[in-house]
């Protein structure tokens, strides 16, 4: 069996489970799920880009073991994840026969991950499934904590449930495959938790994210394993967002969700790109009000953009207004009575949530932003 690098345990009361970091687990997927799979029959869903790279891997491992895969191949991109994605995904389970107590597996990135697991919670009332995240993104962040969703015309991620996997298997060997935008967008998931909450994490990226983003072996296994550390650790101690201590890893979420809208949830702005934009927006947005200092706010914006990412909005393009990119954002799904709760900071490493932000400062701060 290929060495695992760390195991991260996600502690929930009577759900917990492992992540498994390491380089090559791909090759001994069977082995590394062990009873999870009780039967001979596997469905496994992916993408069409995932599958030309992973497929026949998987494939080995399982008939090695004795166990037939069954894959469903999907077109790659964010329009999987709707109404008629999740219908075709659940038909073709039942058509498959899966039952409750079987496991689905979800080979892919963030989209597969989240399609998957919101198919495997509706399927027969919920069943298990197994996230293997072939992109940086998905492996930091998406396959970890259960949260599972499609998009609505309304926005991202609106239709979903908690439901959280049964194994992590984070094969850094996998990420060898992903461009250079696709290593970058997830890189800003990376530093995120370094922004939020550690200081000495968000150091070490401005010192060492050039060698994440360049798969730098070490450098990308202590990155993958410090974040899902930092997330597990959230996710247990606030596994459904009801203390707000989740909430704090959707800094740069609500900036860059409206983003992602203005720009059709398409592929001229991933979801990482945005998410990186979004941290400097409410880097920026915390210096306007006085909670940070000019210096940090840009010490954030130099350090996302030493990496590759872009890091100014008015580059994009967009012909809107603030007041458009803000009207995105009333579609929110952490709204709570009315009022938009933002993930803003107090400093580098110490994000806070704050249900006191004037939507009609937030529409007037983006506008300058747009350079309108």
């Amino acid at each position: 069996m290929a060495d695992v690098g760390a195991v991260i345990r996600v502690q929930l009361a009577g759900r917990a489970y492992d992540v498994r970091v390491g380089e090559g687990l791909l090759g001994d997927f069977a082995a590394h799920c062990g009873t999870l799979l009780r039967k001979k029959d596997v469905p496994i869903i992916t993408d069409a880009n995932v599958s030309q790279h992973w497929r026949e891997t998987v494939t080995v491992s399982l008939m090695e073991a004795g166990y037939t895969p069954h894959f469903l191949v999907l077109d790659p991109g964010e329009a999987a994840k709707s109404w008629a994605g999740l219908e075709g995904v659940v038909e073709w389970l039942l058509g498959k026969g899966v039952e409750r107590g079987d496991h689905i597996v979800a080979l892919g990135g963030g989209v597969i991950g989240d399609l998957t697991g919101f198919a495997a919670s509706v399927l027969k009332r919920g069943c298990g499934f197994i996230q293997i995240p072939t992109t940086l993104l998905a492996q930091v962040d998406s396959s970890v904590g259960g949260k599972t969703a499609i998009n609505s015309k309304q926005g991202k991620n609106l239709i979903g449930a908690f439901h959280q996997p049964a194994l992590v298997l984070a094969d850094t060997g996998a990420l060898a495959t992903l461009p250079r935008r696709e290593m970058l967008a997830g890189y800003a998931e990376v530093i995120k938790y370094g922004i939020l909450g550690d200081r000495n994490f968000f150091d070490w990226c401005e010192a060492n994210g050039a060698k994440v983003v360049d798969g730098d072996r070490v450098a990308l296994a202590l990155a993958v394993e410090k974040s899902v550390a930092a997330k597990a650790r959230i996710v247990a101690e606030d596994e459904r967002e009801t203390t707000g201590t989740r909430a704090l890893l959707n800094l740069g979420h609500t900036f860059g969700h409206a983003l992602e809208a203005e720009t059709g949830f398409s592929s001229s702005l991933l979801h990482g790109e945005a998410v990186a934009l979004g941290m400097v927006l409410a880097a920026r947005y915390s210096a306007r009000i006085g909670n940070i200092s000019e210096g940090d706010a840009s010490r954030v914006a130099k350090a996302i953009a030493a990496s590759g990412l872009r890091s100014e909005i008015s580059g994009l393009g967009l012909t809107c207004s603030g007041k458009d990119l803000a009207a995105h954002m009333l579609h929110d799904k952490k709204m709570d009575a009315g009022t938009l709760p933002f993930i803003l900071l107090k400093g580098i490493g110490e994000a806070y949530l704050d249900k006191s932000v004037a939507m009609d400062d937030v529409a007037a701060f983006l506008s300058e932003q747009l350079g309108g």
